[in-house]
């Protein structure tokens, strides 16, 4: 085991696209563990989205990062010391309160065993994990899927939006795919989506139109910004949005969510639009865990990720992540998996 703690501490807050001098890289000793505490290393490392929202100073679902403090973040590893019974040394385990550092000191509440038997440990923090529950709980349950409904799921090929296309297959809708560039799309194909529309090709509108023809039923949206703009001008009656993201507020400064309002259209469509955070549903998670795993073990799902190396690369790889570079669950492996 190192005796050095690696820690990605933020150091300053980005005014706009964050840039790697925001981050400090510094060391320290590994820590002991509290009463009814344990202490973890990491194997991997989650790169998402919401983690643009914890460096900002703004008002959001959860307390922001402060400069000094450990960035935070996600991750799977193993059990060095425990002072909890439930847990021993030895065991895998996945938290959300992680953050970007080789050894963390968990609170158990909010930690819990991986069963190897569902598939390999980085699964926990993609298909398996926070992304994939989202994708089942907000699709089918807020989204309300029916077979036929024309389903459109922005950031397509990303952490969530590869599960929620495939999900839309299963159940008998039509998934549409928008996302950036050629390599992403044809992914989006691969996985049973029906079409695409590349939004970085020019003429969203149109291309959104041709690709929903009888319109849009189901919106999952992960962007907010002219993506979901151009589909509020297709949705039908009784649409039903579930705003899950909206990473392209993220590096706009200012007031982000100001811009067209769709409250005409919305009455006359009875839409019903809904936000979703995977903490409402984070104690169901065992039963989406289920359908999820005996979907991968049958076949009928797969999942990409996009893999950096070393704990070094996570400012890096979370630049990759917002400027869309990823194709997949954005992973970073920092150490070995036990054997």
């Amino acid at each position: 085991m190192h005796d050095v703690n690696r820690q990605w501490r933020l150091v300053s807050r980005p005014a706009a696209m964050p840039e790697p001098g925001n981050w400090q890289l510094v060391e320290g000793p590994v820590p002991d563990p509290g009463e009814g505490q344990v202490v973890a290393r990491a194997c991997w490392l989650s790169v998402d989205p919401y983690m643009r929202g914890r460096i900002s100073a703004g008002p959001s679902y959860a307390r922001p990062v402060e400069p000094g403090e450990v960035m935070q973040g996600g991750g799977v590893g193993v059990v060095v010391k425990s002072r909890h019974p439930a847990f021993a040394p030895g065991d895998v385990v996945e938290s959300m309160g992680w953050g970007w550092q080789d050894f963390a000191t968990l609170d158990p509440r909010a930690t819990r065993k991986v069963d190897p038997a569902l598939g390999p440990m980085r699964h926990a923090l993609g298909i398996l994990g926070m992304p994939g529950l989202t994708a089942y709980f907000a699709f089918l349950e807020t989204g309300a899927p029916r077979p036929g409904d024309t389903v459109v799921v922005s950031s397509a090929a990303g952490a969530v939006g590869q599960v929620v296309g495939q999900l839309a297959s299963i159940m008998g809708c039509r998934a549409v795919a928008v996302a950036g560039g050629a390599e992403k799309l044809a992914w989006c194909r691969e996985i049973g989506y029906a079409v695409g529309v590349d939004y970085k090709a020019g003429d969203l509108r149109g291309a959104l139109a041709a690709a929903t023809p009888e319109g849009i039923d189901v919106y999952f949206d992960n962007t907010a910004g002219p993506i979901f703009d151009a589909v509020m001008e297709r949705i039908n009656l009784r649409a039903r949005i579930v705003q899950c993201g909206t990473i392209d507020t993220y590096n706009r400064p200012g007031q982000p969510d100001t811009g067209l309002r769709h409250h005409r259209h919305m009455l006359v469509k009875r839409a019903r639009w809904q936000g979703f955070l995977y903490t409402d549903v984070a104690h169901r998670a065992e039963e989406g865990l289920a359908r999820l795993s005996a979907l991968l073990r049958e076949g009928r799902l797969r999942y990409r990720e996009d893999v950096s190396e070393g704990i070094e690369a996570m400012p890096a790889a979370f630049l990759r992540l917002l400027s869309g570079a990823n194709l997949g669950k954005q992973l970073v492996r920092v150490s070995p998996e036990p054997a």
